[in-house]
């Protein structure tokens, strides 16, 4: 395991489409580790290759200490109707939080490391930390989620900060 660099906030790779993976071999199972020792050493709950400039769509999570769940190529198949509001933020953006209203459960498709597809019904807070995953492997950083004026000003407050 090593511990990567995790990029900031307006970094380009948080604003990117990440592409599927299609080498199912030890790099990929090492990136995932590498991936889970970063989010751990953050701290965080939920990372992706492209909080780290990896554009590859792979995600960890570990909601439990000790339940890590890795998601390669995941696919939203289908998200209630019903929505539930949690307060979000990102290892990108480490101290910034707001609350987001997201579907309150979503199934999902996904492969392992070794390729084996899966999938998973998810409710509360893990179906958020997917979706909040998802949405940054397609390039949308959880700020978009917000209203213009909330996202305004937290990113005025992230620019003081970082100044």
């Amino acid at each position: 395991m090593a511990l990567r660099y995790i990029v900031t906030y307006p970094h380009p790779a948080l604003a990117s489409h990440c592409e599927p993976v299609t080498e199912f071999d030890a790099a990929l199972a090492q990136l995932a580790d590498d991936i889970l020792e970063t989010m751990r050493a953050a701290p965080g709950v939920g990372i992706t290759a492209a909080h780290i400039g990896i554009l590859k769509r792979i995600f960890v999570l570990e909601l439990t200490p000790g339940d890590v769940r890795t998601y390669v190529n995941p696919q939203l198949l289908d998200v209630s109707a019903q929505t539930m509001r949690h307060v979000e933020g990102s290892v990108s953006m480490p101290g910034f939080t707001e609350e987001v209203e997201r579907p309150a459960s979503v199934r999902l498709r996904f492969q392992d490391v070794t390729g084996q597809w899966h999938e998973e019904d998810a409710s509360g807070f893990h179906a958020i930390c997917i979706q909040h995953e998802v949405d940054q492997l397609d390039g949308i950083f959880w700020l978009k989620r917000l209203s213009r004026l909330r996202r305004d000003r937290l990113i005025r407050k992230w620019d003081k900060a970082r100044a």
